[in-house]
């Protein structure tokens, strides 16, 4: 049997990324059908059959125990990304996948280099959108991060590999995600719990923002693994010619999914 790091790398990094995303989009859409359904209720309690044992959920206005009894489902979050980029760095930066093979414009270190600035210019991007005035309109705030991301990907084709173009689309995803979750949700939560511990009120917009970037994160989840998933059927994605505007689509069809899941 010939060992061969890389592929072993490959795998274990793999089945860890795959793993960590399931339990990480597993915990925020339960908490997203848990917060529709007490929407409906009133926040009366909402009760749920699960391995043999009846559970109920109750929403608390304030905090009644410790802060160190909470849990806090952040290191799902942390473990995706982790994983996800070390296997993007095994896969493509150090895979020889970010170029055209036969005719690249530039060099591959080139590329990755462009590949980790795409991450980090396009979440600065996203969040100073979503805090302008825009981000107040979720329609219009949509409409303009679609025209954003397309052009995004048809700017990338051109010096990328049109596989390499899909899966910066979903690595970046992924990152606006999870920094979501470190910069944007966490740190409110943090401070709304110190609050309430020296017995003085929150801010409501801490409570609203964390809320809002919440949402953005069940939106982006589907298409991501509309992305992921594509890069085993290259024909009918990026190695399609029309490689951009099915991604496009790939992205509606994932952010109308996200919306039926919302009102499950």
């Amino acid at each position: 049997m010939t060992f061969n790091i890389t592929e072993w790398l490959n795998l274990v990094f793999r089945w860890a990324h795959v793993f960590s995303a399931i339990l990480w989009v597993g915990a925020t859409y339960y908490f997203t059908w848990l917060d529709g359904q007490m929407n409906k209720k009133g926040d009366a309690p909402v009760w749920m059959v699960h391995s043999g044992g009846f559970y109920t959920v109750v929403k608390q206005k304030t905090l009644t125990v410790p802060p160190g009894e909470i849990h806090w489902f952040r290191w799902e979050a942390l473990a995706t990304f982790v994983t996800g980029f070390v296997l993007l760095n095994i896969v493509y930066y150090h895979g020889g996948l970010m170029v055209d093979a036969i005719d690249p414009i530039v060099s591959p270190i080139k590329a990755g280099i462009i590949g980790v600035m795409i991450l980090i210019a396009g979440w600065t991007a996203y969040d100073l959108l979503a805090r302008s005035p825009l981000g107040r309109n979720a329609a219009a705030f949509a409409v303009v991060g679609f025209l954003l991301i397309v052009g995004l990907a048809a700017t990338l084709e051109v010096v990328l590999s049109s596989r390499a173009t899909y899966i910066h689309i979903g690595a970046l995803f992924g990152t606006i995600m999870a920094s979501n979750v470190w910069m944007r949700i966490l740190p409110p939560q943090r401070r709304m719990i110190a609050a309430v511990v020296k017995g003085e009120p929150f801010d409501e917009a801490l409570s609203a923002g964390a809320k809002t970037r919440s949402t953005h994160n069940t939106f982006l989840a589907v298409p991501t693994v509309f992305i992921m998933v594509s890069n085993h059927f290259p024909t009918a994605t990026y190695g399609n010619h029309y490689a951009v505007p099915i991604l496009g689509a790939l992205i509606l069809v994932g952010w109308g999914a996200a919306a039926i899941l919302r009102r499950a």
